[in-house]
């Protein structure tokens, strides 16, 4: 994370100090030690846009070893940010200006916020002795962004730039990661002043816990060994912490089934045969039973969020609850917790790993086999799967195909919707950060720059934007970006003519009163816009397919092409849903495995 020749600051595990080595230079502008700070502090890349506040960082930036990225919308710059940071496991950040352009950058903060992505906003603010006069294009950007960061600073004097560099980095990156702004007035970035890299920073009340409390570890490895119907319940925790590798150990070494969460995919492979799926809203009828019917419940840097537990009152009733997490405020936030462990989710599964592992060399194991079979049968009696329209070409059917021809190494982002949904489905997802999408604030629009901050993260790795027509037209003006800036991504348009979810929503509960979800004229014979026109007039090679004998020709074509964007329009059938689903706000026990199929299972089996 960390650069040269700053020096790569180290946390002291008491104290929370930085440090790093020294080096001083004088006589530079703020704004010459703002670019140098970033340097130092391991930026290789930025996406951002100049502005009148800003604009001095911007002069020395065309000299410094960083990489900036013209976007065509600050909030393409957010989340290009969450995507790089999310693809990489380092630090993305984004700049903009004062006022619209800080505030533009609200919504991919929010975003980084809810989903724990580690991001750095730099934003210009008016000079110092304006603030507070409702100056030209003045906005309070940190009181704003107060509840929806990790910190935020505000600098006014060019002395402290670069310690709060170094310090909103630290932060972002450690402990639970998430989004740190920096608002520098542009008064601070024109003074003179000295650059010095910290060799220390004091973060007194900033001490995250990494390391879990040994015993809780101890009783939390009693309780797997004395249930019956264990689950392990992977949030996306699990990801941001690197943790894998010691869930699948700690899977395989216990036997217990796993969910992953939509955050989580690519944690556990999905072929693993311990895998059930994704619970929730529209999880699989064997993850969301798994969690309902077990007796333990293991959460690992899971939040119990209402889209996995629906009504929180009859959420696994006959549970106890083992809740891992880095960050104690969730804890017990929405479920009790039988036996709270703070610390990071590797940490911890490496601990539960030591102790179960001892466990079992004494003889101790525990007994799952019959709720194993259980779960295995409610699997195969009710795989994920589609009806296949008796016209037009299945959403699920181009998404199923995509992940066979682009594979498990490809780096997949999405939008929020149906799309979204069916991603998260029928891609097979076998490693972690392959799967990069908008999970807590449900953000539309976020998957095309998303990808493309992937790409400058991961430039050798296939990276595909499944998008929904409703959110890419909400951000694809960022393809003009990735056609300038030479970063080739591809575009899966699932092109259904509508915002998808809510008019699935609509067809359910509104009596089929399809209120403003239609992205088209009535009865226009013309598409407005044509996708492959647009792309075309963006630089990049536009597809289209409306036929299933065509769906795996235009993905391979589309595979071929690696030094432009690709956009390619998929023509959907209209009416397809995402199934299974349970309604907001009822209980997970109501789920519905198709629209007049509710699944059945026998609990006198267990």
């Amino acid at each position: 994370m960390w650069g040269q020749p700053g020096g790569p600051p180290v946390a002291r595990a008491q104290t929370g100090a930085v440090r790093g080595n020294e080096q001083v230079m004088s006589e530079i502008t703020g704004a010459q030690s703002l670019v140098r700070s970033l340097e130092a502090a391991g930026a290789d890349d930025i996406f951002g846009i100049p502005g009148g506040a800003i604009l001095p960082a911007y002069d020395p930036l065309m000299d410094s070893s960083i990489r900036h990225i013209l976007v065509r919308h600050e909030q393409g710059a957010g989340h290009a940010a969450q995507g790089y940071a999310a693809a990489t496991g380092r630090v993305g950040v984004c700049m903009a200006t004062s006022g619209p352009g800080a505030t533009n950058l609200v919504t991919p903060i929010a975003d980084a916020y809810m989903d724990s992505v580690p991001m750095v906003a730099v934003t210009g603010q008016v000079g110092a002795s304006m603030i507070g006069t409702d100056a030209f294009q003045e906005a309070d950007i940190r009181g704003i962004t107060m509840p929806i960061t990790k910190h935020n600073f505000l600098v006014t004097d060019p002395a402290d730039i670069p310690r709060t560099v170094a310090e909103a980095f630290y932060i972002a990156s450690t402990g639970r990661p998430g989004p740190v702004l920096v608002d520098v007035a542009k008064s601070a970035l024109q003074s003179m002043t000295t650059f010095q890299w910290p060799t220390e920073l004091t973060l007194p009340g900033y001490r995250p816990v990494t390391k879990p409390h040994s015993k809780q570890i101890r009783e939390a490895a009693r309780l797997i060994l004395e249930a019956r119907k264990p689950v392990l319940y992977v949030g996306g925790g699990t990801i941001r912490s690197g943790a894998s590798r010691e869930l699948k150990v700690l899977a395989e070494l216990t036997g217990m089934p796993v969910v992953t969460t939509l955050m989580a995919l690519g944690a556990f492979p999905d072929s693993h045969p311990q895998h059930l799926g994704m619970p929730g809203m529209h999880g699989t009828v064997a993850a969301v039973a798994a969690l309902q019917k077990s007796d333990l419940i293991i959460s690992l840097g899971a939040r119990f969020d209402d889209r996995v537990t629906g009504n929180l009152d009859s959420f696994a009733p006959n549970a106890q609850v083992i809740h891992a997490d880095i960050d104690p405020a969730e804890i017990g936030k929405n479920r009790h917790a039988d036996v709270p462990i703070v610390g990071d989710c590797r940490e911890v599964i490496s601990d539960l790993v030591v102790a179960l592992q001892a466990e079992q060399d004494a003889g101790h194991t525990g007994d799952y086999e019959q709720w194993v079979s259980w779960l295995a049968g409610l699997k195969k009696r009710y795989p994920l799967g589609y009806e296949p329209p008796a016209e037009g070409l299945a959403p699920q059917y181009v998404i199923e195909r995509l992940s066979k021809i682009a594979g498990p190494e490809a780096i997949y982002t999405s939008g929020v919707g149906q799309h979204q949904m069916w991603a998260a489905h029928f891609v097979d997802y076998e490693n972690p950060r392959t799967w990069i999408n908008s999970g807590g604030l449900g953000t539309m629009g976020f998957s095309v720059p998303a990808a493309m901050g992937a790409k400058v993260g991961c430039p050798d790795t296939t990276v595909w934007s499944i998008d929904g027509d409703g959110c890419f037209q909400m951000t694809n003006q960022e393809l003009a970006t990735c056609a300038i800036e030479n970063i080739p991504i591809k575009v899966a348009v699932i092109n259904n003519e509508s915002l998808g979810m809510v008019r699935q929503w609509q067809t359910l509960f509104y009596n089929e009163r399809y209120s403003n979800t239609n992205l088209q004229r009535h009865g226009g014979p013309v598409r407005i816009p044509d996708f492959v026109k647009l792309a075309d007039a963006y630089g990049c090679v536009g597809l289209a397919c409306d036929s299933a004998d065509d769906v795996d020709a235009t993905i391979e074509k589309a595979m071929e092409i690696d030094d432009v964007p690709v956009v390619v329009d998929f023509r959907v059938h209209r009416d397809a849903m995402v199934w299974p689903m349970v309604a907001a706000g009822t209980s997970n026990d109501e789920i519905k495995y198709a629209r007049d199929l509710a699944p059945e299972w026998e609990e006198d089996e267990l």
